[in-house]
């Protein structure tokens, strides 16, 4: 007759029986971990301009957002004299999805008319998809720049992007 001893040490070393401390989960591997963002989703924030493009002191501008021109259905731009405001919903809330591998360009503007074309590069604000990475779901970051230039006369702006991880 073999013993209970011999039993449990073959049934152990064939498998059929497993040690408690292997069969019971860790506590560390059941609390849940903080998602990074895969996403986000980028939208104009504000506009304030210091100095504006033009001698006649008001400037004419749009933001050019993947190809699309800012504002584009109720206006051919929103004009700008120095020391302005400008808000999200003056430009139609130019938005962009982009993914953690992804960047958006966000090209300020300045056009002139009769026809509201994309006008002249005063500069670039870029959200970068490295930021999104870092970023959890629900998470935000401003990404403020000021752009300066030369075009007519000295300009300034300052511009602001928000990005929500999604």
């Amino acid at each position: 007759m073999h013993s209970r001893k011999t039993i449990a040490a073959l049934a152990l070393a064939t498998g059929l029986l497993a040690p408690t401390a292997l069969t019971t989960t860790p506590a560390a591997a059941t609390t849940a971990t903080t998602a990074t963002a895969g996403s986000c989703r980028v939208e104009l924030y504000d506009v304030d301009a210091g100095n504006v493009a033009d001698r006649d002191g008001r400037d004419e501008i749009r933001f050019l957002v993947d190809g699309n021109l800012f504002p584009r259905i109720n206006a051919n731009y929103f004009g700008m004299n120095a020391g302005g405001d400008g808000d999200p919903g003056d430009f139609e809330d130019p938005t962009s999805i982009i993914l953690s591998s992804q960047d958006v360009d966000f090209d300020l503007r300045e056009t002139d008319g009769p026809v509201w074309g994309q006008g002249d590069l005063l500069g670039t604000v870029t959200a970068l998809g490295s930021t999104c990475a870092g970023l959890t779901t629900g998470a935000t970051r401003t990404i403020t720049r000021t752009l300066t230039g030369n075009e007519q006369t000295a300009y300034s702006y300052v511009v602001s992007l928000e990005m929500t991880a999604l």
